[in-house]
């Protein structure tokens, strides 16, 4: 096992590093070597001030994934796994491109919010399953979009202190909202008006998904817990001494989209 790479998912993916535990030992550090492939994608925004520099980090990772030799502690087991066949470059190429439009977000409507998820999360659980030899991978994509769906959820308080907010415009705008407006109030009754919309979805992505063979169950773990954060979020709390101010509370443990 890939010691580096397994512990960088343990430190910055604890969820799906504890759903890959699940994975058969000869397939494991493949789905972790994904993940660490996922932390990368997700730090391009993450480290820079603005979406230009992240569109270059991102340009950076789809030449590796293109074949570019490059020295790098991801890089380098990532390159390796796709060699041997157990990932494939058609799956992790839309994950680069959705993490693109999430470098400068505008999601106009609920629909395009929802194919950035599929793309994304549920992508990421599509390539998962291929990893574990899933003999239908796209029906994993559900339990990834879900779990990503609670990613977001759990991303708003911080995002906003970052001065970002990725939630779709046409909800916002039905609250009375603009992007701005959530990103100075994250915790106000409207956007958490959005966020139940949003917490829907979620459930509905969990009831499509279908039957999962035993030796894929680490790729569709994700989505249980998914159910586990969408039960409880959102959570509002009235903070003492401050009026109608509002706080939310984080639902479960920390992991990314």
């Amino acid at each position: 096992m890939n010691e580096a790479i397994l512990a960088l998912v343990r430190r910055h993916d604890p969820d799906r590093f504890l759903t890959a535990l699940f994975a058969p030992a000869d397939r494991r550090d493949a789905l972790l070597t994904l993940y660490a492939f996922n932390h990368e994608l997700a730090r391009a925004r993450e480290v820079v001030s603005e979406p230009p520099l992240a569109l270059i980090r991102l340009q950076w990772w789809r030449e590796v994934v293109e074949g570019a030799r490059r020295r790098h502690e991801v890089a380098d087991p990532l390159i390796a796994v796709i060699e041997a066949g157990l990932l494939r470059a058609d799956d992790l190429l839309p994950l680069i491109e959705a993490r693109e439009q999430e470098a400068d977000p505008a999601f106009e409507t609920l629909a395009h919010w929802l194919a950035w998820v599929q793309a994304g999360a549920g992508g990421l659980a599509v390539a998962a399953a291929r990893a574990l030899g899933a003999g239908e991978p796209e029906a994993f994509r559900p339990f990834g979009a879900a779990y990503g769906v609670a990613g977001v959820l759990r991303s708003v308080p911080v995002l906003a202190a970052a001065g970002r907010c990725l939630l779709p415009l046409d909800l916002l705008a039905e609250q009375g909202l603009s992007p701005e407006a959530a990103i100075a109030g994250p915790a106000a009754f409207a956007v958490q008006a959005v966020l139940r919309q949003l917490v829907q979805q979620g459930d509905a992505l969990l009831r499509s998904g279908g039957p999962v063979p035993k030796a894929a169950i680490a790729a569709a773990l994700p989505g249980v817990l998914a159910r586990r954060d969408l039960g409880r979020w959102p959570v509002v709390v009235r903070e003492r001494g401050l009026g109608d101010r509002l706080a939310v509370t984080r639902a479960g443990m920390r992991g990314r989209v």
